[in-house]
């Protein structure tokens, strides 16, 4: 099943991107080594956040689906959890 991708969660990683182009810059202008490591571990924060969002949702409607198929969802929260393994 194909996941929607909502203007929210792009907006989000538009936001992302501008703050590696800021890393970047700041890289460039040999910013203190604790001020890079600062916004790089805001980026990670935000990238996890909008990793558990997409995971999250997905898994709410790939449930949904399964539900109405009758099948069982234990496969599909595996597999959520797997994702969220993975991406760590």
């Amino acid at each position: 099943m194909a996941y929607e991708y909502n203007d929210d969660l792009k907006k989000r990683l538009k936001r992302l991107e501008g703050q590696v182009r800021g890393v970047l810059r700041m890289m460039e202008e040999r910013k203190d080594c604790k001020d890079v490591i600062t916004q790089l571990s805001a980026v990670r924060s935000a990238a996890d956040k909008a990793i558990a969002t997409i995971v999250a949702e997905n898994l709410e409607q790939c449930i949904i689906a399964e539900q109405e198929m009758g099948g069982d969802t234990k496969n599909v929260v595996k597999q959520a959890i797997e994702l969220l393994v993975k991406s760590r």
